[in-house]
């Protein structure tokens, strides 16, 4: 109950101090909105030169990509340790940190937030709609309820991936390109693993399952019942990936000896 109550104060603060420059605000979930509509136009150009994409319709892969955008959003509102390196080791920001008594990865987690970013779960939603509609998709009762498991396993396996990429600054504080690099290579799993050769399909299924974020458990939902499997996997891979991040973590605050010489 401890960091619940620090969590709402922490969003409290956070949403106060954003309501100061509302027009800053707009502008970001303006420009996020235009970002998601860019890679979405990018797929209506793609298949008004092909029907099928190895079987997938259109339709299909606008659900996969809306569905991928919900998780996506919550990694980014709570998950955005992009500068994690610069701002905590380099400058030395996490001696502040290691002061107070709440988890660090915690405490850094809150401190980055960017709740606007929550704008793009509702666009994923409507496009979900929209190409659900298309497809005359029918759901059961408890679909919603699998639908909140399978997105917070996609935000588990986004935040542990993400978590033990910024752990190598504990072992080595110099500034390197491996986040963006890894950001760019989440943005495969917005697409259907089988378009890939079986080695990006390996690494995106096993090293680094991005496509557990999007198309495994929107598979689900469009009755591909040869990727269930996979589908229901998707919170084990979450958890397993985001526990192994906190022990790396963990591990890591023990090296680190604050930012002087």
């Amino acid at each position: 109950m401890f960091y619940v109550r620090m969590f709402f104060q922490y969003v409290a603060q956070y949403m106060k101090t954003r309501l100061e420059y509302r027009a800053d605000l707009f502008v970001e979930i303006f420009s996020d909105l235009l970002f998601q509509a860019v890679n979405l136009i990018f797929i209506l150009v793609v298949f008004d030169h092909t029907e099928f994409l190895n079987g997938w319709s259109r339709d299909e892969i606008i659900f996969i990509y809306g569905f991928f955008l919900v998780p996506f959003a919550l990694f980014s509102s709570f998950f955005n340790i992009w500068d994690f390196n610069e701002r905590y080791i380099v400058k030395g920001e996490l001696d502040r940190i290691l002061t107070r008594p709440i988890h660090s990865l915690f405490q850094v987690i809150l401190e980055r937030m960017e709740l606007e970013s929550l704008f793009g779960a509702i666009t994923g939603l409507a496009v979900m709609f929209y190409a659900g509609g298309r497809l005359n998709l029918e759901f059961n009762w408890y679909d919603p309820i699998l639908f909140i498991v399978l997105v917070l396993g996609g935000v588990l396996v986004y935040a542990g991936i993400f978590v033990m990429i910024a752990c190598i600054s504990f072992w080595a504080d110099a500034r390197t390109s491996i986040m963006p690099m890894m950001y760019n290579i989440g943005n495969y799993g917005r697409y259907p693993v089988d378009i890939y050769n079986k080695a990006i399909r390996f690494v995106l299924t096993w090293i680094l399952p991005f496509a557990f974020v999007g198309v495994y458990p929107a598979a689900y939902f469009l009755g591909r019942e040869e990727w269930f499997g996979y589908s229901f996997f998707t919170p084990v891979i979450g958890l397993i990936f985001f526990s192994l991040s906190v022990v790396i973590w963990n591990e890591g605050v023990k090296r680190y000896r604050g930012a002087g010489n």
